[in-house]
């Protein structure tokens, strides 16, 4: 009864959910995220490949189409090398999947799968595709308007992760040279534009470190955790352009504009127990002490006397700082 007539709908499931987005549209508010159809259509993996393959991104070997039987499967994963990955389709969030290095193991693998993909996300579809140890998970954060106007906003690594969940994220992406950037930048934009992409979104790549080759891998229909690691050395406000864009105005900025200055990183707090594997722990949180000072920015809800539930994710805050490089400075040149 607020009298909004838009909403932001956050960066979780809700936010890449278009069900809800044709909700939104229905009760005339503005939903302030990707269109429903295009969501539907990239939230989907396989078609998400599919469409990335027609419009010219390059793709690790993988099935253009959802495969249900094992045998198949299994064959395909034959033909197109070990080690690989089985995916959901409808997977997110580092859930519904199963790295195979052994075709032994791959019947079991895939039923494994199947199973957690039909619990998690009701739809049991997968595809395989070829797995690239040590890649580098490699981000392009853009910007999609109205008007047909497309920009990225540069590169995330978010190379560190636990369970596929990512840890830390930084900005730029280190070891990865500014012209590759720019190259994965420009599929990120082409691949927008033939989406029909309106938004803010990421699209992720995998980057081999050894010859900087890189692979379409999934976009990310909304605004994502680690958006403020961009927003630090980009200087742009993501959840603003948001805005900007749902009330059907054009970009504020051009490609020529994006002049990432300086080292961001952001880090997530978990609330976890590292001596069970870092199974999430719920229970009373007791004491509380947060950074801050020059270049930390502190999101969090959390205050001493806070008890974590049981029945949301394990993440209590997130730690994003910024420096004019990565490299700390000197013993010579600190402070006595």
């Amino acid at each position: 009864m607020s009298g909004a007539d838009a909403i932001h709908p956050g960066y979780g499931f809700l936010s890449e959910d278009p069900d809800f987005a044709e909700v939104c549209a229905a009760e005339g508010i503005t939903f302030i995220g990707c269109p429903a159809e295009v969501m539907a259509e990239l939230g989907d993996k396989s078609r998400a490949r599919a469409r990335m393959l027609d419009a010219g991104l390059p793709l690790f070997p993988g099935s253009r189409d959802p495969i249900t039987d094992p045998a198949a499967a299994a064959a395909f994963a034959t033909e197109i090398g070990y080690p690989v990955i089985i995916k959901a389709v409808a997977g997110g969030g580092g859930r519904g999947m199963s790295i195979v290095r052994d075709p032994k193991e791959f019947p079991y693998a895939f039923a494994r799968t199947r199973a957690a993909a039909l619990s998690v996300f009701g739809d049991g579809r997968l595809y395989v595709e070829r797995y690239l140890e040590s890649a580098r998970h490699v981000e392009i954060q853009i910007l999609a308007d109205h008007h047909g106007n497309v920009i990225h906003l540069g590169a995330r690594d978010c190379s560190l992760q636990r369970r596929h969940q990512k840890l830390v994220e930084e900005s730029p992406a280190p070891a990865v040279p500014p012209e590759v950037v720019d190259e994965m930048g420009a599929m990120a934009v082409q691949g927008a534009l033939a989406s029909s992409y309106i938004g803010a979104g990421t699209f992720e790549f995998l980057l081999d470190p050894a010859t900087h080759a890189f692979y379409f891998m999934e976009v990310n229909c909304r605004l994502q955790v680690e958006h403020p690691v961009t927003e630090m050395v980009t200087g742009i406000d993501l959840v603003a352009e948001q805005l900007h864009i749902a009330a059907g105005n054009p970009l504020t900025h051009k490609q020529a504009d994006i002049t990432p200055t300086g080292v961001s990183m952001e880090c997530r707090i978990n609330a976890e127990d590292p001596t069970r594997e870092f199974a999430p722990t719920p229970g009373e949180l007791t004491e509380c002490t947060l950074p801050g000072g020059p270049f930390v920015r502190l999101d969090t809800h959390i205050t001493p006397g806070y008890r974590v539930p049981a029945l949301y994710d394990s993440l209590l805050a997130k730690v994003i700082v910024w420096a004019p490089t990565a490299t700390p400075p000197s013993p010579e040149c600190a402070e006595p």
